[in-house]
């Protein structure tokens, strides 16, 4: 693989809090310079992000319901509804956590299954955070099974601000549960181009990451 075709399954990534419009400005002007596949940015900044990739290929992400999960489904609607009015191309939501630890898949698929019908609604992809770190492995297999039933069209490890990151056999069995009915982002931890090759050898087809220049820069 190539450093253009690595760049183009990047998600060049800045959720920090604290982020400034400088840093939201530096995010976009690198995902320019490399022409990574897009940035993703909290809700706030998703218009301002759309401003400044006008005229590039670069797509515009937004996070849903980040980086807990534990918020109402009714808002987790609204905040995709706003993100797609404002710009955004794609949506990664964050699962309910907390009620898939405790066995509540009910409430985890209708959560899903609403911020699906939006995403659809406007054409629009949709990955659910399923964070395996908080997961067991048969918790990590249940809940592709359920985001997949509930529409997803990717399954994505982690936030980057939960217990642990993205690893080889997290993405190997997110890719043998949905077997091709959806597709496995990964995300958290990844640094490196060895990391990034790694986690696509493993059956990943996204990449989400804040270290992408150097990534991409590594295979020059």
């Amino acid at each position: 693989m190539n450093k253009e075709e690595l760049a183009k399954m990047i998600d060049h990534t800045q959720l920090n809090p604290y982020a400034t419009e400088n840093d939201i400005k530096k995010l976009c002007d690198e995902a320019r310079k490399y022409n990574l596949f897009s940035v993703i940015v909290n809700p706030y900044y998703v218009k301002l992000a759309r401003e400044l990739v006008k005229g590039t290929d670069v797509k515009v992400l937004s996070v849903i319901g980040f980086p807990f999960g534990v918020t109402y489904k009714e808002v987790k609607v609204l905040e995709s509804e706003m993100a797609i009015k404002d710009g955004a191309d794609e949506l990664d939501m964050v699962m309910n956590i907390s009620a898939a630890k405790s066995g509540r898949w009910d409430v985890v698929k209708e959560d899903i299954a609403a911020v699906s019908k939006v995403a659809k609604s406007h054409g629009r992809l949709l990955k659910v955070i399923i964070e395996t770190g908080y997961l067991t492995d048969d918790e990590k297999v249940k809940a592709c099974q359920v985001a997949v039933d509930a529409g997803a069209d990717f399954v994505k490890t982690s936030t980057g601000f939960g217990k642990g990151g993205a690893t080889v056999h997290d993405v190997e069995l997110m890719a043998k549960t949905v077997r091709g009915k959806a597709k496995v982002k990964a995300a958290g931890g990844i640094h490196s181009a060895k990391d990034a090759m790694d986690m696509i050898n493993a059956g990943a087809s996204r990449i989400g990451a804040s270290h992408s220049v150097e990534i991409v820069e590594e295979l020059k």
